[in-house]
């Protein structure tokens, strides 16, 4: 955040998912250092209990990211308010388990893709042309280190994760010589509501205040890939590097997401 543009005045942000876990955690952050908020959540009631707590007067977008219409009038209202922000973070996602085998898993399918990946697209194509022309600011997406490798009964998860990754660098690449920076961010296991289901053990995982002040650090650093906490770097590189054969053994009989039922 140290642009020249930006010296003399509140910084600007655009977050999706605010309403809990990380989403709540990143806006808390950003707020206590005198961030100017807007703030977008499916769960109206949560994002206003959110907006409530924190310092300063902030700009609240009850909807679903899977909504691109929805999005690009929050975005336009937001810089007609605000101004132009200086970040826009694509942070919301959703997890469940999955089956392919299962018919009534495949609702839940098009619901995660639609969310985790179609949600990030949404979330930053109206402020594309604006950055552009400005030259500067940051789009940063949250993937995950479940993008790395497909893990057994978490198929739409870690698929959405996967084409979150390859979306961000290839947006990346678009738009290098404009002045906008593009931050893909990949955490491991982060205490929130989504990960309190997970029947089976998390490492290294980061309680959401530190996970979203570590964000941060990689988001004002400008770097194009983070993987957070560095414990998980390691392990997502070493993942990359395991044969397949050696991979599908170690991972076949791995503790599994609970499905959702109706």
């Amino acid at each position: 955040m140290a642009d020249k543009e930006m010296r003399g005045r509140a910084p600007r942000i655009f977050l999706t998912g605010a309403s809990s876990g990380l989403g709540a955690a990143l806006a808390h952050h950003y707020a206590a250092r005198g961030a100017v908020l807007g703030l977008v959540a499916r769960r109206g009631d949560k994002l206003r209990e959110v907006a409530a707590s924190l310092p300063g007067a902030h700009r609240i977008y009850a909807l679903d990211v899977a909504d691109a219409a929805a999005l690009a009038r929050a975005a336009t209202d937001f810089m007609a308010d605000i101004g132009l922000p200086d970040i826009v973070i694509a942070n919301a996602g959703v997890s469940v388990g999955t089956l392919t085998a299962e018919a009534d898993d495949l609702p839940e399918f098009r619901r995660v893709v639609d969310t985790n990946l179609l949600g990030i697209v949404h979330t930053f194509a109206p402020f594309v042309a604006p950055l552009t022309a400005a030259g500067r600011g940051t789009l940063a997406g949250v993937a995950s280190v479940a993008g790395i490798r497909g893990l057994p009964g978490a198929g739409a998860y870690c698929a959405s994760k996967a084409a979150a990754i390859a979306y961000l660098e290839s947006l990346r690449v678009e738009l290098r010589a404009t002045g906008v920076k593009v931050v893909t961010l990949a955490p491991g296991y982060v205490a929130t509501p989504m990960t309190a289901a997970n029947p089976y053990p998390m490492p290294f995982m980061l309680p959401a205040a530190a996970a979203a002040r570590r964000l941060a650090r990689a988001i004002a650093g400008g770097r194009s890939y983070a993987v957070v906490p560095w414990q998980m770097a390691i392990v997502a590189k070493l993942l990359r590097l395991l044969p397949n054969a050696l991979f599908d053994r170690l991972f076949a009989h791995a503790g599994r997401k609970p499905r959702r039922r109706a």
